[in-house]
């Protein structure tokens, strides 16, 4: 019984163990005819990706076959996609393009915005036109046609658009046209204007040589009598003289005056013409230029029983950098009008301030008078040469007619305007606006030739002049300075009479036989070595180049007829200058006799750059006195902060005083590598042994410097 139930048990497991390894070969079947079909669905994916990637190459490579721009915009109006030909138009790579916003690409964002817009609105447009600007503005004129593209659901996915650029072709068949329509008319014009150009360039060179000749010699040859006449005749005004003297000489100083203003403003005319004009560019006093040119007129105007009113704006900074020469003039003959054609009533002199900033200020001069006035039709007229308002005019009141065209042309060769509001028989406002720039520097006050010191007393001066007449006035006025002086007849005599005394200063004349200004002034510079100041002597100012006589060395000039006031200012202001910059190198070689050890500081270099002016000078060395300290304290604690930044800029900052103090160059590099070893915090031990090595330079020359300092103060307070 036993053995039967265990034989049953038996049957029984073998049979539900072959169900179970049935059940695990079916689901085994099925697991490997489910991978089997997976597969054949991964070689068919396979092969699709393949398709697509094929398919995409081939659409890159078409898109970037076409040679116009083509670009893809989303709904959002960003860039999708673009090809080489966009990358080019734009100058942008193709991932800088990409998220981009279309319409920023263009010189008007709105239109192009617009395009999408109405791509997406309507499907499609044709022939829009755009300007696209690359990277570095260059622009170029496209025609854009775009349309639509969706998803296989129809849904609209963004805009396909795609440019021609029809500009150059256009511009090319144009010149083409233009050119063969106009190659044969323009070659006959051509040599034919050739021909007429080169006779006129012959004429008119010649013309203007000829012109600038005459009035070349005719300047020379005036001013040379005129010099002595009207020189003379002030000599004479000073001695003793009885009333009728008095008078007639009066009468000639006036007539010679006028003569002088009329071939003044004859040359002044020629050298506008010739585009000769210079303007100086030096500090001035507004204030002092305005009232020395109505003072001329204070006796006419009480004369004629007029009242003057002078209307002066108090804003206007007190020394200003222009050419107050010209300033002069143009006021001058502004007046003098206003005189002349006056007589009742007022003149009133107005100088107001419009605008100013860091640089410039911006000023209007107006002079009004209560005289005959000008009709309206003739303002525009009395602006030409030689022109009045009437033909009565001359003859009346007298002059050419070259005053106020001289005016008009000097006020606008400088940038100015000119302006006339004017009514017959109640007066006329003669208005001017110019700009002139500032400046933070001191006017010395003028010496008056009365208040003559000492020291100024001993001046020896050399006078190279060929004309007698001229040679006998210069010995006359620099006699009366108290002056001692020497005559050479020209350029040659006077290199002769410099090797065998010596002089404080020279008074030049240009023109001159053997050897003329010019040279003599090259000769002394050049082969002497001499910086003897040299004031030049000219009366040809229509063709006298002012920039060949700073070129040759020359510190100054002076217009015949000299004015003895001008003349003695000059002379005593170069040898001062001189004769300071002497001092300062006396003091500046004992100092460093005295000093002991290294010298830190030489004011060589400064003494030039700011031509030995002692006021310059000490404001430059107190700027570094009141600098330097600061920054070296600033240096250390940075260093012992290690903080580098900081020790950098405070480094930085000292570098350009070194050169202008005259410092040894190695102390620039010294600080220069302070700055790179700051920068990498590299070599802290050397960095700190530079910083103690600057320091004590630095130290050093304030010291030096404070000394230097009181001894030009001592010096200038002498003068």
């Amino acid at each position: 019984m036993d053995n039967q139930k265990n034989t049953s048990e038996e049957l029984t497991n073998m049979q539900s163990e072959a169900i179970l390894q049935k059940e695990k070969g079916e689901k085994l079947s099925k697991a490997l005819e489910n991978a089997e079909k997976e597969l054949v669905l991964i070689k068919e994916e396979n092969k699709q990706s393949e398709a697509n990637l094929k398919n995409a190459t081939y659409a890159r490579n078409l898109i970037e076959a076409c040679l116009d721009p083509l670009v893809t915009i989303n709904v959002e109006g960003k860039i999708m996609d673009v090809n080489n030909a966009s990358i080019h138009a734009t100058g942008i790579s193709r991932e800088d393009l990409i998220g981009t916003y279309f319409s920023s690409h263009f010189t008007e964002p709105i239109r192009a915005r617009n395009v999408y817009l109405e791509v997406f609105k309507n499907g499609n447009v044709s022939d829009y036109p755009l300007t696209i600007k690359n990277v570095n503005g260059e622009l170029t004129d496209l025609m854009y046609n775009a349309s639509t593209f969706k998803d296989d659901e129809g849904i609209v996915l963004g805009v396909f658009a795609v440019a021609r650029n029809f500009s150059e072709q256009k511009r090319i068949s144009n010149e083409l046209i233009e050119a063969k329509v106009f190659a044969e008319l323009a070659a006959t014009i051509a040599e034919d204007a050739q021909s007429k150009a080169e006779v006129a360039k012959n004429i008119a060179e010649n013309a203007v040589k000829s012109k600038q000749q005459f009035l070349s010699n005719m300047s020379h040859e005036i001013r040379t009598p005129m010099n002595a006449i009207i020189g003379f005749t002030k000599v004479l005004l000073k001695t003793e003289l009885s009333d009728k003297q008095k008078d007639y000489l009066s009468a000639i100083k006036v007539s010679g005056d006028a003569l002088i203003v009329l071939i003044n403003d004859i040359l002044d005319l020629a050298k506008v013409d010739a585009g000769k004009m210079t303007f100086e560019l030096v500090p001035f006093k507004l204030t002092t230029s305005i009232a020395a040119t109505l003072h001329l007129f204070e006796a006419k105007i009480q004369e004629k029983n007029l009242e003057l009113i002078k209307e002066y704006d108090t804003k206007i900074p007190k020394v200003l950098i222009g050419d107050p020469i010209r300033l002069h003039q143009i006021i001058l003959n502004l007046v003098s009008n206003a005189v002349k054609f006056t007589t009742k009533g007022t003149i009133t002199v107005s100088v107001n301030l419009l605008r100013e900033d860091d640089r410039y200020v911006t000023i209007e001069f107006a002079i009004s008078d209560t005289g005959i006035g000008i009709p309206e039709s003739k303002v525009e007229k009395i602006f030409e040469s030689f022109q009045q308002a009437t033909s009565d005019t001359s003859r009346i009141y007298g002059g050419t007619g070259l005053g106020l065209a001289i005016v008009k042309q000097l006020i606008e060769t400088q940038g100015g305007t000119l302006d006339l509001k004017s009514q017959p028989f109640v007066g006329s406002t003669f208005s001017f606006i110019m700009s002139f720039q500032k400046s933070s520097e001191e006017m010395e006050e003028e010496i008056d030739i009365v208040e003559l010191e000492s020291e100024y007393k001993d001046i020896k001066v050399l006078v190279v002049e060929d004309i007698t007449l001229n040679q006998l006035l210069m010995k006359t006025l620099l006699d009366d300075f108290g002056f001692e002086r020497d005559i050479a007849g020209n350029g040659k005599i006077a290199i002769e009479k410099l090797g065998q005394k010596s002089f404080d200063i020279i008074l030049m004349d240009l023109q001159m036989p053997e050897m003329n200004g010019f040279e003599a002034t090259e000769y002394i510079r050049n082969q002497l070595h001499s910086n003897i100041p040299i004031i030049a002597l000219t009366a040809d100012v229509t063709t006298v180049d002012l920039e060949k006589c700073k070129a040759v060395g020359m510190d100054d000039y002076i217009s015949k007829p000299v004015d003895e006031r001008i003349l003695y200012n000059k002379i005593v202001n170069l040898v001062r200058k001189v004769k300071m910059q002497v001092k300062i190198n006396e003091k500046t070689e004992k100092i460093k006799l005295m000093t002991e050890g290294q010298r830190y500081v030489d004011l060589a270099y400064l003494s030039h750059r700011t031509k030995s002016d002692p006021k310059l000078m000490l404001e430059m060395i107190e700027a570094y006195l009141e600098q330097t300290p600061p920054l070296v304290l600033t240096m250390k604690k940075s260093f012992e902060d290690k903080d580098w930044s900081t020790l950098q800029a405070a480094v930085h900052k000292m570098i350009p005083s070194f050169s202008i103090v005259g410092m040894n160059p190695d102390y620039e590099n010294i600080a220069k590598k302070i700055q790179e070893y700051a920068s990498t915090q590299l070599e802290t031990e050397r960095l700190h042994e530079m910083v103690l090595k600057l320091e004590t330079a630095c130290s050093q020359a304030c010291k030096e410097l404070e000394v230097e300092y009181n001894q030009i103060k001592l010096i200038k307070r002498e003068e």
